[in-house]
């Protein structure tokens, strides 16, 4: 005989106050194994595709571990010392750039920039929140011990819980399935199997398409010979999951810091006479890179990594990725996106209940 519906409720209602309160107080220790699982769980399929090539589960793990180290590696000799010295260049270039705005608005617009503009004040103190802020989070990053040593911390625990992880993935999915309540283990079956539909639509493809445009975008800015590709690379790539933002954010970036560095830099010499032009073609190469990306992302991309199936709206994961980022921080940030998908899951299953039951149809449909 099953629980009562009352009891069953209750005791799922225990559960999930239970793990809420754990992440709660454990937001700061359970990063690394957080971290450790969102990479196990991306990296499975490849490991059972290795599988069916004829290798052993240890075997296949051993491999996308070797692979996985020397990028790893090579990111550290070359990328990230690079991406470090450019965000820093970015924030100490900030006032600079805000100055030339200033200018171009004084230029154009006088009576809006006079000394007692609020527009003025306004962009002198966000280039100058920006310095400081910046610049204290930056130094506070790289040179605080603690925070090297959370760093080394990482940098040790998440490659080995991804490990074992990996290693047990299957072993750990037929544990919790044996452990599902027998009344209802069809339908929670049906609705893992949806959840894990849409994670890997959404992680695993849209974590693809944000790698590639992400490279796409740093090596052609770079290419294009813009000072701050990489970053602005970085950071279009990073915020591609939410759709049109990355392109958005990261074109405006790219565009308005191509405007400040090509602005006025080709030099004309006629006689003794000495002008500067405008130089329109590197800004135009900057602007059609992004615009290259946004057609890639929507015709090629994203319909070939992630399909038609993610069921999660922008607005839905904005929503998740501000309340779980101001509740629980990084960690809340990093868990807002599988959150979201069960969430998601849950409210359409209970939506189609909803309209198969007398509540939504009621007594006169069935007469």
């Amino acid at each position: 005989m099953a629980l009562p519906v009352e009891q069953q409720v209750k005791y799922w209602s225990i559960t999930a106050a239970v793990l809420l309160l754990l992440l709660w107080f454990l937001h700061d220790v359970i990063l690394p194994f957080v971290l450790g699982g969102a990479i196990a769980y991306f990296l499975d399929p490849v490991a059972d595709r290795l599988e069916r090539a004829g290798f052993t589960r240890t075997i296949s793990v051993v491999i996308i571990s070797a692979i996985a180290t020397l990028v790893f590696v090579l990111l550290i000799l070359l990328v990230i010392p690079t991406l470090i010295q450019q965000t820093a260049a970015l924030i100490d270039t900030a006032p600079e750039l805000f100055e030339r705005l200033q200018g171009w608005l004084t230029e154009r617009f006088p009576a809006l920039m006079d000394a007692d503009s609020t527009i003025r004040q306004q962009l002198l103190a966000i280039g100058e929140a920006i310095q400081s802020k910046g610049g204290e989070l930056v130094n506070g990053i790289v040179n605080s011990a603690l925070g090297l040593i959370n760093i080394l911390v990482l940098l040790i625990i998440v490659p080995v819980v991804a490990f074992y992880m990996l290693l047990d993935w299957d072993n750990m999915t037929a544990k919790v399935d044996s452990m599902l309540p027998r009344d209802h283990v069809d339908t929670i079956r049906h609705l893992f199997s949806q959840i894990d539909r849409t994670l890997a639509s959404f992680i695993r493809g849209q974590g693809t398409v944000c790698l590639v445009l992400g490279t796409y975008y740093a090596a052609g800015l770079m290419l294009a010979g813009l000072n701050f590709g990489l970053i602005v690379g970085f950071i279009a790539g990073l915020i591609t999951f939410i759709p049109y933002v990355g392109a958005l954010v990261g074109g405006a970036l790219a565009v308005g810091l191509a405007l400040f560095q090509f602005w006025g830099s080709v030099e004309v010499t006629d006689g003794e006479t000495v002008t500067y032009a405008t130089n329109w073609l590197r800004i135009g190469i900057v602007a059609g890179i992004f615009g290259l990306g946004q057609f890639l992302e929507g015709n090629i991309l994203t319909p070939k990594l992630v399909g038609s199936s993610v069921g999660l709206h922008p607005v839905w994961l904005l929503f998740a990725l501000s309340v779980f980022g101001s509740l629980f921080g990084f960690v809340g940030m990093l868990v807002a996106v599988p959150v979201a998908a069960v969430i998601g899951v849950l409210a359409r299953y209970g939506l189609e209940q909803y309209k198969g039951s007398l509540l939504f149809r009621g007594l006169s449909r069935d007469e």
